[in-house]
């Protein structure tokens, strides 16, 4: 049996409005509170990461939700660039993108994407898939939790 963490600090990387506001939604579900950050580009992800700019302050993330078709630098750089630091390496990176070309799922696992999710269409399906991300993430597995 697993002990669910109380809460997580989940990054989301998504240049989409709808797609962020259908992703809170289905957290907004959840009886257990996580805490969800936004960026809407890479360069801002990284920023995030490295904690420069208007993200000095911010918090280490235990879950990455990660779309690849993003300005500035596109989901795959960021992930090649998370995935090869290694104070960065362990968190888990959820790939969730439109795109199911089977060249971007091999991509994605080729620089050690955790998961690989293609966003449905149907809203129904869309809450639904991120719920289950969420459940996974929060109540199935253990994640690392920096000191």
């Amino acid at each position: 049996m697993t002990v669910p963490l109380e809460s997580i600090v989940i990054l989301l990387v998504e240049d989409d409005p709808g797609d962020e506001l259908m992703t809170r939604e289905a957290f907004a579900d959840n009886k257990i509170q996580n805490t969800l950050h936004v960026v809407r580009d890479g360069e801002e992800a990284l920023d995030f990461f490295y904690r420069r700019g208007a993200h000095s302050e911010a918090p280490r993330p235990d879950l990455v939700l990660l779309d690849l078709n993003l300005p500035k630098y596109d989901g795959r750089q960021v992930l090649e660039r998370i995935k090869s630091d290694p104070g960065l390496c362990d968190i888990p990176v959820v790939v969730l993108t439109t795109s199911a070309a089977e060249e971007d799922i091999l991509r994605s696992y080729q620089l050690h994407a955790n998961a690989y999710v293609t966003k449905p269409v149907d809203l129904e399906q869309f809450l639904s898939a991120v719920r289950q991300i969420d459940h996974f993430f929060l109540s199935v597995v253990r994640l690392p939790r920096q000191a």
